[in-house]
């Protein structure tokens, strides 16, 4: 009986014993999956820099590439003030400067030499009753100058002549070409200007940052990979 007995209380203690283990066991599991959450929570925060919004888009519409060349084929220069390009206007007129005078110089000279090679034509001084006597009166300075001191023939005052036409010819087509390469250059501005945006936002920064690993190349220290972040504005 007392064998018994003593098993009894033996294994009532055992019992009592554990029941009061219990709720250790169950404090231990809700901190376990506390700690768990928390590295659940630690994995799933991005340590990316946050994106910055956007610059908006600002295309200059009310600027029209026609009208700067319609200004510039009227006025040398007006599609350039038109675009706010105006230091291109005194190389324009510099240019149209230079290439005016040529013409004014050339044309000059051409008919000097015209008018020498008819007169050296006579073979002699012309007299009041022949046609080139009017010429030799006004070029008689440069008759003296050409065919009396320096002995010039009349082939080579005609091979003169054409020289002087020839270039004349050149300086009047190189104003027209000038003419056209502004008025060209005037529309190119205005359509650079009209399809792109005309603020002060060009700009280049450069940021360290994270990069997400592909899942293949992924490891188990980190999800992130460290890398350099180039944020070009235009």
């Amino acid at each position: 009986m007392l064998k018994q007995l003593l098993t009894t209380v033996i294994f009532l203690s055992f019992a009592f014993y554990a029941m009061g283990q219990t709720p250790d066991t169950v404090a231990a599991k809700a901190k376990t999956d506390t700690v768990a959450k928390k590295l659940d929570t630690a994995k799933r925060t991005s340590f990316a820099p946050k994106v910055k919004k956007e610059k908006i888009y600002h295309p200059d519409s009310t600027h029209i590439p026609s009208l700067a060349v319609k200004r510039s084929l009227f006025v040398p220069g007006w599609g350039q003030v038109y675009n706010h390009r105006l230091w291109k206007v005194p190389l324009i007129y510099v240019g149209l400067g230079l290439l005016g005078n040529a013409v004014i110089v050339n044309l000059k000279e051409y008919k000097v030499f015209l008018a020498l090679a008819k007169i050296t034509r006579t073979g002699g001084i012309p007299q009041p009753n022949e046609p080139t006597y009017a010429s030799y009166i006004k070029y008689k300075k440069e008759y003296d100058l050409y065919v009396v001191n320096y002995g010039a023939s009349n082939p080579d005052l005609e091979n003169a002549a054409s020289g002087y036409q020839r270039n004349f010819q050149i300086s009047i087509l190189s104003i027209l070409a000038v003419w056209g390469v502004q008025a060209i250059d005037a529309y190119i501005d205005a359509k650079f200007i009209s399809s792109y945006t005309v603020d002060d936002n060009l700009s280049m920064k450069v940021t360290p940052t994270l990069i997400s690993q592909p899942v293949y190349a992924a490891n188990f220290n980190s999800a992130f990979i460290p890398g350099i972040k180039f944020t070009f504005t235009l």
